[in-house]
């Protein structure tokens, strides 16, 4: 990009985010899906022994004077959530480097919908890295935005929360589960992670997951059929992915899974008990088992200063990374993580909104990658209808 365009675009998302934050204006939905929406994952593909997150920003929109994409008070509504209570809860964003603008870019976030400060200094807001002090890894643009996306997902599902953010120092496994138990060792309630891998055996990783009495999502991926790791994991809820869009039904809103949404039977981590009734057809782990919105066509709005490939500003942006921080809300604005385990969705299938269409691709068992009443692979068992399920 020639100096004159990046001054434009720079100069561009600064008006947005002035305006925004003056409008106080919300974006109740997502851009309409077009035959040109396009949209890049903003992290590399995984090395042995590492981890990509799973953020998939849209390039084809330009910075405008209001944010696009879907709005807290549209996501709360999709999902029948309330935004009251949950002060309590802290849940933990889990990411690799450094996004060094973190806090000031929720600000933004926050100001523009309405939502109450979570800053450091009224104390709702902490970062850390992960060994739990303030020696930050260095900054990498892509899983800065990732940062961005989960931080604002888990304001827009449940702003009265706390939020910690632990940085690990690289996007190997070894340390985003340093990441992980930090998180845990800090007091975090809920524990959200938006990135994974080739699926892997809880016999080598699983320590990082295993914390009884934490709720802990996993973003199931963004390639379509396969089993990732960690949303393979025994120890956590593997969340996979839909297209929302508004309209249709006494609910007002439609959903269908999403075509890249991650899904399949992990062949080294042992089932869930409480999916034994649900039909996955998988002999060990089936993924997913609840999904929210992540098709990037309908995706959410995020607010970011790190400037990703020449833009800053206001992105849409989708990907299991945005499902797995609003299912991390909803288990902290249900408030009984202590009590249950990632079984607990599976005796409450009543409480979830059953996503019936859509497939991400072909698989040996239908179910494994096609929608259906009841449990399938890409959006599991559905969407939140409250918070009863969690």
């Amino acid at each position: 990009m020639r100096a004159p365009l990046r001054t434009a675009v720079a100069l561009v998302a600064l008006l947005t985010a002035v305006a925004t934050v003056a409008t106080g204006q919300a974006a109740q939905a997502a851009p309409a899906p077009t035959a040109n929406t396009h949209a890049v994952k903003v992290c590399a593909a995984p090395a042995t022994g590492t981890a990509a997150c799973h953020a998939l920003a849209r390039t084809d929109l330009t910075p405008s004077a209001t944010p696009a994409g879907l709005a807290p008070a549209a996501l709360r509504s999709a999902y029948n959530l309330t935004a009251s209570g949950s002060a309590s809860q802290t849940i933990a964003i889990v990411d690799a480097y450094d996004d060094p603008t973190a806090e000031a870019d929720l600000a933004v976030y926050r100001t523009q919908f309405g939502l109450p400060a979570c800053t450091t200094a009224n104390g709702c807001f902490r970062k850390v890295d992960q060994n739990g002090g303030t020696q930050y890894p260095r900054k990498d643009a892509g899983w800065a935005l990732e940062v961005s996306l989960d931080l604002d997902m888990a304001s827009a599902i449940c702003p009265g929360c706390h939020i910690l953010l632990v940085e690990a120092k690289s996007n190997s496994f070894a340390n985003l589960g340093a990441a992980e138990n930090r998180a845990v060792a800090l007091g975090a309630t809920v524990v959200s992670n938006s990135w994974g891998g080739p699926d892997a055996a809880d016999s080598t990783y699983g320590s990082y997951f295993n914390h009884p009495g934490v709720a802990i999502t996993v973003s199931s991926g963004d390639n379509g059929y396969g089993a990732e790791y960690p949303a393979s994991s025994h120890y956590v809820t593997a969340v996979g992915g839909t297209t929302l869009t508004s309209g249709g039904g006494t609910r007002g809103w439609t959903e269908k899974a999403w075509s890249g949404a991650g899904s399949g039977c992990s062949t080294l981590n042992t089932a869930l008990s409480g999916a034994a009734g649900a039909g996955t057809g998988c002999a060990k782990r089936a993924v997913a088992d609840v999904s929210a919105v992540a098709d990037p066509a309908t995706g959410v709005s995020v607010y970011d200063s790190t400037t990703y490939q020449g833009r800053s500003g206001w992105f849409v942006v989708g990907g299991t990374s945005a499902s797995a921080p609003i299912i991390a809300g909803v288990y902290a604005l249900a408030g009984n993580a202590a009590g249950i385990d990632n079984n607990y969705p599976y005796a409450h299938p009543a409480s979830f909104f059953d996503v019936t269409s859509g497939s991400n691709g072909s698989c040996p068992t239908s179910q494994w990658c096609t929608a259906r009443t009841g449990w399938d692979g890409p959006t599991g068992l559905g969407t939140p209808n409250g918070t009863a399920g969690f």
